[in-house]
């Protein structure tokens, strides 16, 4: 059995409950974000096989 876990719709997900849940960090979370998409779309990590 192959999994495919995609980083990029994974740190979507959790970025958007931490923006729910606490939305005085915005300004950081969406920092945050854009940088872990940033590193997985320079150094290709796009896609984890389990």
């Amino acid at each position: 059995m192959n999994l495919t876990l995609s980083i990029g719709p994974l740190v979507s997900l959790i970025a958007g409950i931490l923006i729910l849940l606490m939305p005085k960090l915005l300004n950081f979370i969406v920092a945050l974000y854009l940088i872990v998409i940033g590193l997985v779309g320079l150094f290709g990590l796009g896609s984890m096989r389990l």
